[in-house]
């Protein structure tokens, strides 16, 4: 089935409070879906984020960001007033976010919001707690062992606490109660009102696309609760790290830092912990965007210690047994394989073995120096195009910053040359609309037509992403009815189930 999406992360939506929320103006953007006529809501992973604001490195696997908790809704349900949140700082520029204020703020509001709830007896909560007990039990703990450490990483914990001793475990579980139950009562909150926010999208024939990460955090409870998982000698030190070697986006690669996976281990127990996670999104989400497929093929590691990932060596992943496992206990899954970057006939062939659609990048299509697989007339009907993903440059921004010969390329093979550059922007959504691609998902961003200035992040740099917001009014009725009109052009207009 041919449809269509728009990609925009929860936090750049407008809000009152500093960041994007399930507020209303998420249910005002899945009417706006509706109306222009799409199918998709593609968001970035929903996850605690930590230093650096990334939402691929978060907390825990499992756990959502407070920072998405609507306030308003508490001050509906009387937890707190609207006088007690205009009196925090949430930062004063609605364009960009700023973490170190909503950090400071929101967490002592909603501990506030906390302390009033009389959580411990609500039954639903009770419910939520038992069920998600495999992963909130042990999240808990580790946050607020964080916040009794300066929030420094596991690792710099006393020995007895890294290694997860029962005497020392029971003895903080005493101590920490309460900021433990502040801790479950977030994530309470949190899911409860997602899974509203998605009954509305799906009500609406709106499915939400989830965005997963392959890895996980060192700094993470997954990590602390359970090191066997991963690469770690008998110090509890990790032995690789995750990365990517270098390319054109960096010179050096990217040292992620992610520990890595013991895919020996994870097989003997029958990737008992991959399924489970891939549950916890089944449950989440409508699809699941894996990021960095190619890793199940083969996995970049770089010795731990590394200043860079000049040095790192390819090894083997797990390929198709992880899925047949996976499969076999949740059935068919609804998967996109981030599949970008320089790709062997291993991954290719991992990518077509699991029927999963992969991706196909405009951006990455006129490079006038080779032929290109991104160039829509070389697609298959199963993949998912886009523009540019998170990790690109707003279309318009990169026409601006094209080389002249792939300029030249572009404008050969659109025949567009006398698109002036405030409409150019619509030259490239529509060459990605009218492909053949089964699914094609377009950036918010580009459908505005703004420049870098909304990036949402540049790869191997750290201090200005994450950060861009959406304005209040920058969605009108021209906007959707012209997204509309391409949406039905490329026979993708969303079909009422």
């Amino acid at each position: 089935m041919r449809a269509s999406g728009i990609l925009m992360p929860v936090t750049s939506l407008p809000s009152k409070y500093g960041i994007g929320c399930f507020s209303k103006s998420a249910y005002d953007f899945v009417d706006f879906l509706e109306e222009a006529g799409q199918t998709y809501w593609q968001i970035l992973p929903l996850g605690m984020t930590s230093y650096g604001d990334s939402p691929y490195q978060s907390f825990s696997t499992y756990a959502g960001n407070p920072y998405m908790i609507d306030l308003c809704k508490l001050i509906e349900e009387g937890l707190l007033t609207e006088e007690e949140c205009d009196a925090k700082d949430f930062g004063d520029n609605d364009r960009y976010i700023d973490y170190s204020k909503i950090y400071n703020s929101r967490y002592d509001i909603l501990r506030l919001a906390f302390e009033r709830s009389n959580i411990e007896s609500d039954k639903e909560f009770k419910r939520f707690e038992k069920k998600n007990a495999f992963w909130l039990e042990d999240f808990a703990l580790f946050m607020a062992i964080k916040k009794k450490y300066d929030d420094v990483s596991w690792i710099e914990w006393p020995q007895e606490l890294q290694d997860r001793q029962k005497k020392a475990i029971d003895k903080c579980k005493e101590e920490l109660s309460e900021d433990i139950m502040f801790h479950k009562y977030l994530q309470f909150v949190f899911e409860k009102q997602w899974r509203e926010l998605k009954k509305y999208a799906n009500d609406k024939n709106i499915q939400i696309i989830g965005d997963i990460p392959i890895y996980v955090a060192l700094d993470s409870s997954d990590v602390w609760s359970d090191k066997g998982l991963f690469q770690f000698d008998k110090d509890g030190q990790p032995k690789a790290v995750a990365g990517c070697p270098p390319d054109a986006f960096s010179e050096t690669g990217q040292l992620w830092g992610n520990p890595l996976y013991d895919w020996d281990y994870n097989k003997k127990t029958g990737y008992e912990w991959w399924i489970k996670r891939i549950e916890r999104c089944v449950e989440l989400y409508d699809v699941i965007r894996i990021d960095h497929f190619r890793a199940f093929d083969q996995y970049y590691s770089i010795p731990y210690g590394d200043p860079t990932a000049e040095f790192g060596e390819w090894k083997d992943g797990p390929g198709m047994d992880l899925f047949k496992s996976i499969e076999k206990k949740l059935g068919k899954l609804h998967v996109i394989a981030e599949d970008l970057g320089f790709l062997t006939d291993t991954v290719k062939k991992l990518v077509e073995d699991s029927g999963f659609p992969g991706m196909k990048v405009i951006e990455f299509a006129f490079d006038s120096r080779e032929d290109s697989d991104y160039l829509p007339h070389t697609y298959d009907k199963n993949c998912v195009v886009y523009t540019g993903t998170h990790d690109n440059e707003t279309v318009r921004g990169w026409y601006e910053n094209m080389n002249k010969d792939d300029k030249a390329k572009s404008i050969e093979y659109m025949n567009n040359k006398s698109t002036p550059l405030s409409e150019i922007h619509w030259d490239f959504i529509r060459l990605a609309m009218l492909s053949v691609a089964d699914t094609c998902i377009i950036p918010i961003q580009d459908y505005l037509g703004l420049g870098n200035e909304a990036r949402i992040n540049t790869p191997s740099t750290i201090g200005n992403n994450w950060h861009w917001r959406m304005l209040e009014d920058e969605i009108n009725d021209e906007l959707v009815e012209k997204i509309k009109k391409l949406t039905i052009i490329s026979s993708r207009l969303q079909k009422e189930s």
